[in-house]
């Protein structure tokens, strides 16, 4: 019987030789792994900061957040900022060794593998703060042992490249706080709609309560259940000596009542052109620009808008502050009241207004129904300007070429240059008239002699300065002095022209005036300097034809509310775009109205709409 029972164990033990080399290799395998992990993690591992993008936000004038950009709330803030108090809720709650360990604690590892194998599941954690770092920043939070081994290399070597101070700060600022709220800072202003150093305890307590599990603890759906985790923290800060129990029994009672922020999101049609300006902004200031017009071939020229764009993807998601040259009250109103006006199905206008004493943009419109991101006509939609071009194309480059007067006089019979044969409103034939009573009822045929007296190159040159963007070499032909582009102009544009005639200077209205980081540096502004357009005789005899126009001529209905107000009127072919151009003493402003595919609104001109709303875009809100 022993016999055999030795030839019994021989034989198993000979069958399992096989099963012993393959175990061995295995168990050689995973170790080599480890090893050539351990070892490359020091060379992979880059301690960059994370690909997040903080929100940006926008004031108006008078300082007031009316706009903010963001998927995710966050709201860094150094370590030192950060109240002591909040500090010993994190660390007394989630890793009482933090400042001991060199990134992973045995004993707690020990404690989880051993819930863990009882309860057959992953759900102990035993994660340090520096584990949990490198969880958020690297690794996934799959919940298995290969990606816990991974976990603890990386947080070793965290643990070797950067300070506890640093490791803690990272925490502490991209901790999830539910309902897209990252860090503590951001929960603060979040839930509470105050900074975290204004916060008392028991409020801090209570956003330190969420992270543990933002599903759970969830303040807007489980209220009673984050208030019962703050009760708990504060009970382990009074355990372990943090605060006496009198203070933990006197912040439960702590009455907390929530202010949630909304997020502001005012005056669309404004905020989608400051964006756009940002950009221009940027690429003025970096240099970008000049590469881009100095370009010689298109794939160059694709390479370095490209270049524009990252760069300001890369501000933006940095967190910034842009001050604005917005009026509230102003835009408001023009908002509400051409929206009034533009009754008729799918009609659509575009406007712009500039403070005459700042050259700045204080009102935008962009279309009736406009939504953020849709299509904005004050500085999108081109369109040809029709008689309102002539002040700028041809009645001052006619008063700059000589010692023209508005008492001239100018032949306003027909005319044909070539095949071109322009005709005057209705088809009517005038003879010899005065300039002045050309400008005011806006003879095109007038208007195209003396647009061949001054000539046509010489003409365009008065407009390089404005920096029309559709404007070609391809328009220089006689119709442009009717406003016969290829493609035409924006209202923005024609309003920023026009703004020209207050003291003949010029410089690019802008709606931005500073953009600042989170700690109110300044790292953009406009620095332009005013260019001569006009000399001061020409503004002078321009703003007298303008005036005439509103008193005596196609302007009649614009309304006269300040010690000056001047306008010229334009229309194109059938009617399909209404324009009028023109200022008060406060606001200079060009406002356009069509349908967005043309179509005939003669009606709505007869019934002077476009005069209307210009009244609107004067008005002085207060």
């Amino acid at each position: 019987m022993t016999i055999l029972k030795k030839i019994t164990s021989f034989l198993v033990t000979l069958m399992m030789i096989p099963l012993f080399f393959v175990i061995q290799q295995a168990v050689a395998n995973e170790w080599s792994k480890a090893q050539l992990l351990k070892e490359s993690i020091g060379e992979t591992i880059e301690l960059t900061e994370p690909s997040v993008s903080i929100p940006i936000s926008m004031t108006d004038r008078n300082g007031t957040i009316f706009a903010e950009e963001y998927v995710e709330w966050r709201h860094p803030l150094p370590l030192e900022s950060i109240p002591d108090f909040v500090q010993q809720l994190f660390l007394v709650s989630e890793d009482q060794g933090f400042f001991d360990h060199k990134g992973y604690d045995v004993a707690a590892i020990v404690r989880a593998f051993a819930v863990n194998a009882i309860s057959d599941d992953m759900s102990q954690g035993g994660s340090t703060i520096t584990q949990q770092v490198v969880r958020m920043r690297f690794l996934t939070t799959e919940k298995t042992y290969e990606r816990k081994f991974k976990e603890l290399l990386y947080a070793a070597e965290l643990e070797k490249q950067t300070t506890k101070d640093d490791i803690f700060e990272m925490y502490l600022n991209e901790m999830f706080f539910g309902n897209q709220v990252y860090g503590i800072g951001a929960a603060a202003t979040y839930y509470f709609n105050r900074p975290l150093d204004e916060l008392n305890p028991a409020e801090m307590a209570f956003v330190a309560a969420i992270p543990n599990n933002p599903s759970k603890y969830d303040p807007l759906r489980h209220f009673d259940a984050t208030k019962k985790r703050q009760e708990l923290l504060l009970t382990v800060l009074a355990v372990n000596g943090v605060i006496s129990e009198e203070e933990a029994q006197m912040w439960k009672q702590e009455k907390i009542m929530l202010n949630v922020k909304l997020k502001a999101n005012e005056f669309n049609m404004y905020s989608s052109y400051v964006l756009v300006e940002l950009e221009e902004l940027i690429g003025q200031s970096e240099g970008f620009t000049a590469a881009i017009e100095a370009a010689t071939t298109l794939t160059e020229r694709r390479t370095h808008v490209e270049a524009l764009k990252k760069r300001t993807a890369h501000v933006i998601a940095g967190g910034i502050q842009i001050e604005t040259a917005l009026d509230p009250a102003k835009q408001k109103h023009d908002e509400t009241s051409l929206n009034s006006l533009l009754k008729t199905k799918d009609l659509q206008a575009g406007a712009a207004v500039i403070d005459n004493a700042t050259k700045e943009i204080v009102s935008i419109y962009g279309g009736k129904g406009y939504r953020k991101a849709d299509f904005n006509r004050a500085y999108q939609a081109v369109r040809q300007p029709g008689s309102a071009i002539k002040p700028l194309l041809v009645y001052a480059p006619y008063f700059e070429s000589g010692p023209y007067k508005e008492s001239t006089q100018i032949d306003s019979s027909n005319i044909c240059i070539g095949s071109y044969c322009p005709k005057n409103i209705g088809g009517y034939s005038y003879g010899m008239t005065t300039v002045k009573q050309a400008f005011r009822y806006s003879h095109n045929t007038a208007a195209v002699r003396l647009f061949r007296t001054v000539g046509i190159e010489e003409a365009f040159d008065y407009l390089k300065v404005f920096r029309f963007n559709n404007i070609t070499d391809a328009d220089f032909t006689y119709p442009a002095a009717l406003g016969g582009f290829h493609r035409g102009v924006t209202p923005l544009e024609l309003a920023s022209a026009y703004s020209s005639f207050t003291d003949g200077t010029y410089s690019r209205p802008h709606a931005i005036r500073a953009v600042k980081d989170r700690e109110g540096n300044t790292l953009y502004e406009w620095n332009v300097e005013p260019v001569k357009a006009w000399s001061a005789t020409t503004v002078s005899t321009i703003r007298n034809l303008m005036e005439d126009v509103v008193v005596n001529g196609t302007g009649k209905g614009i309304r006269y509310t300040t010690s000056y107000t001047g306008a010229k009127t334009g229309t194109t072919d059938h009617y399909k775009d209404l324009w009028v151009a023109g200022m008060n003493d406060r606001y200079t402003t060009a406002v356009w109205i069509g349908y967005d595919k043309p179509a005939s609104i003669q009606r709505l001109s007869n019934q002077k709409l476009h005069l209307r709303a210009f009244n609107e875009l004067l008005y002085i809100a207060e």
